[in-house]
């Protein structure tokens, strides 16, 4: 009697603990089998964030050639490896891209080619040099106005082979400087117009210009030449 007696508590417990598992086990199956919410009808799940195409320059890949900022906004020179095709990126990418039409007169980019000042009107100014011995330049100008980046699709030409970007007025826009040599329209691309004194020809960004300076001897004359820094009193009128 004393055996029995000792053995009943022992199996009572074992009793409980094995019926515990199996309650902790029945539950942790229901809640694994048990259906899980459906999505709504005619709610979808977030799609992934597009991706910008890669920009192409002349049919192959971009490279970056210069980058400046102007008031906050980053400006990328981006050019082809043979230079024949140039675009420019305004703004965090994918931002707006200008195709460049200075790429396809032959001139030669590099990483001075692009100028820019920031202002009541922000502007950059794009030059290279064209022709064997690099005595000209061409230029194309962007502008920015209200936030909005624009292409005036006028590009610049310096047969004395210097274009600059300065705030010449002093009115807070900047105003394009091109050194030109001074003789007739008759006579341009000839030796003798090439032998001629030049001169600085100022345009605002409208492309109007606002006036000229004295004849120089050469274009290194010029103050601050290459980088040419003139002033309102520096000008006076063009000769016709």
């Amino acid at each position: 009697m004393r055996t029995t007696a000792a053995r009943t508590p022992r199996s009572a417990l074992l009793t409980a603990v094995l019926a515990a598992v199996v309650t902790v086990g029945a539950i942790g199956a229901v809640f694994l089998l048990r259906p899980r919410p459906e999505v709504p009808a005619g709610v979808a799940e977030p799609a992934p964030a597009p991706v910008p195409p890669a920009l192409t320059c002349g049919g192959g890949p971009c490279r970056e050639l210069a980058a400046v900022t102007v008031g906050g906004t980053p400006v990328v020179l981006l050019t082809d490896a043979g230079g024949g095709s140039a675009r420019l990126r305004v703004g965090p990418e994918p931002g707006t891209v200008f195709e460049l039409s200075i790429a396809q007169l032959g001139v030669r980019l590099d990483q001075s080619s692009l100028r820019c000042i920031d202002g009541a009107a922000p502007a950059c100014l794009v030059r290279g040099d064209a022709g064997a011995d690099g005595t000209t330049a061409y230029g194309e100008l962007l502008v920015g106005t209200g936030g909005v980046w624009r292409d005036p699709g006028k590009p610049y030409y310096a047969d004395a082979g210097t274009l600059s970007l300065y705030d010449v007025t002093a009115d807070g826009r900047p105003d394009v400087i091109v050194v030109r040599h001074d003789c007739p329209d008759t006579l341009a691309g000839t030796p003798k117009c090439a032998a001629a004194p030049v001169l600085g020809e100022v345009y605002d960004l409208a492309g109007r210009s606002v006036g000229c300076t004295r004849r120089y001897t050469a274009p290194s004359d010029l103050r601050g030449w290459p980088d040419i820094r003139l002033t309102r009193a520096d000008l006076r009128t063009c000769p016709s």
